[in-house]
C-alpha cells in the first residue's frame, strides 16, 4: 500500500514507518515545512520514499495521513484534483492537545464524514469538539532505544523545545524551583540562553541541542526524567525516558497521569512535591533504578511498537478497503 505522509513529527513518524507499507513524503526546494523529505536525524527504512509534487500528481496513492488544516488542500492540488476522504482514502492525525477555549474547542474536521479522525491520546479525544466525525485512538508507539539507563549524573534530564518562547505551556516558570531540588540538563531546539533567561547559574541549569543519536544516551546519564509541562499532548520525550529505564518525576496533568503508573515515578499536581520526589533520587540510586526498571517495563508493555503498528494495521484496513 501506498502511504502518503508529510514529515511533521520526527519522532512519531519514525515509529510509524517501520509498518509494511510505501510512504510517500512530500519533499520541496530548501526542504522547508511542507517538504521536508526523508528524515535526516532519525533513522528511517528504505521504504520511505521522497517525491515531489509533480510527482505525486500520477502517483499510485491508497491512504492519505493528513496532520494539518492545510494539508487536505496540498493533497488535492498536488495529487492532481484527487480529494482526500472522497477521492482516496484519508485520516487526519491529531497530534496535539486543543487549545485556546479548550472545553468549546472545535477541531478542524469537526462534521466530516469521508474521513477518520485519529487521536494520539484519550485525553485529546475527550477535549477535542469533533462532532459526529467519527473518531479513533491510537496511543503512542515508541521505537525501543534500549534500556541504557546508568544514571550515574546526578542531574534531573528534561527535554522540552523552545521553552522561552513557550512559557508556562512547558511549565519553564516552574524550573528555577526544581533546579533547586535537581540541577537541570534541558535538552531541546531553541534552549539557547535558558539559564540566563530564568535568572540561574549554569550549574543548576545548563540546556543544549543534541544531535537524535546523541540524545537518549546523554539524557539515560541522569539520574531521573524531569517532565514539568502543564499543557500538551503526551510528549514522545516522556515515553522515550521510560523505555530507557529512567524514574519519572511529572506534573499530573493531561495523559501523563495514564501513561506513568505506580511505582514508575512521582506524579502531582504540586511542584514542591516534585521537587521532593527529585531531591530523593537524587540521594537514592538504588531506588531511581528499581522505579525506572519498572517504568520500562510499563512503556513497553503499552507504548510498545507492536501494538502501535498492530493498532494502525487494523485502522488502515477498515479505512482503505
Amino acid at each position: 500500500m501506498n502511504i502518503l505522509l508529510w514529515h511533521v513529527h520526527g519522532s512519531w513518524t519514525t515509529a510509524f514507518v517501520q509498518g509494511p507499507h510505501r510512504y510517500l513524503v512530500p519533499v520541496l526546494p530548501g526542504r522547508g515545512p511542507d517538504g521536508r523529505g526523508r528524515a535526516r536525524t532519525f533513522s528511517w527504512p528504505e521504504s520511505v520514499t521522497e517525491i515531489t509534487p509533480e510527482g505525486l500528481r500520477d502517483a499510485p496513492v491508497d491512504l492519505v495521513v493528513l496532520q494539518r488544516p492545510h494539508e487536505a488542500g496540498l493533497a488535492e492540488r498536488w495529487l492532481g484534483g484527487r480529494r482526500p476522504g472522497r477521492d482516496v482514502p484519508a485520516v487526519y492525525l491529531e497530534h496535539n492537545a486543543p487549545d485556546g477555549n479548550v472545553p468549546e474547542t472545535r477541531h478542524p474536521c469537526a462534521g466530516r464524514d469521508d474521513l477518520t479522525l485519529v487521536h494520539v491520546t484519550h485525553f485529546n479525544r475527550l477535549f477535542w469538539d469533533s462532532g459526529p466525525t467519527p473518531t479513533a485512538v491510537i496511543e503512542h508507539g515508541v521505537v525501543d532505544p534500549a534500556h541504557l539507563y546508568t544514571g550515574q549524573l546526578a542531574r534531573a534530564a528534561v527535554v522540552v523545545n523552545e521553552p522561552v518562547r513557550r512559557g508556562r505551556y512547558t511549565g519553564t516558570d516552574l524550573l528555577p524551583a526544581l533546579s533547586e531540588a535537581a540541577p537541570l540538563d534541558v535538552f531541546g531546539m531553541g534552549t539557547e540562553g535558558l539559564a540566563e533567561h530564568l535568572g540561574l547559574p549554569p550549574g543548576r541549569c545548563h540546556a543544549q541541542d543534541l544531535p537524535q543519536a546523541a540524545l537518549h544516551p546523554a539524557m539515560a546519564r541522569r539520574r531521573l526524567y524531569l517532565h514539568p509541562v502543564r499543557w500538551t499532548s503526551l510528549g514522545l520525550s516522556l515515553l522515550e525516558a521510560m523505555h530507557l529505564g529512567m524514574p519519572v518525576v511529572a506534573l499530573a496533568t493531561t495523559e501523563a497521569v495514564e501513561a506513568v503508573p505506580a511505582g514508575a515515578g512521582v506524579l502531582s499536581t504540586r511542584p514542591e512535591v516534585l521537587a521532593r520526589a527529585a531531591h530523593a533520587y537524587l540521594h537514592d540510586p538504588d531506588a531511581a533504578a528499581e522505579d525506572g526498571a519498572r517504568a520500562r517495563r510499563a512503556a513497553l508493555d503499552r507504548y510498545g511498537l507492536k501494538r502501535f503498528l498492530d493498532d494502525w494495521e487494523r485502522l488502515i484496513e477498515e479505512v482503505a478497503r
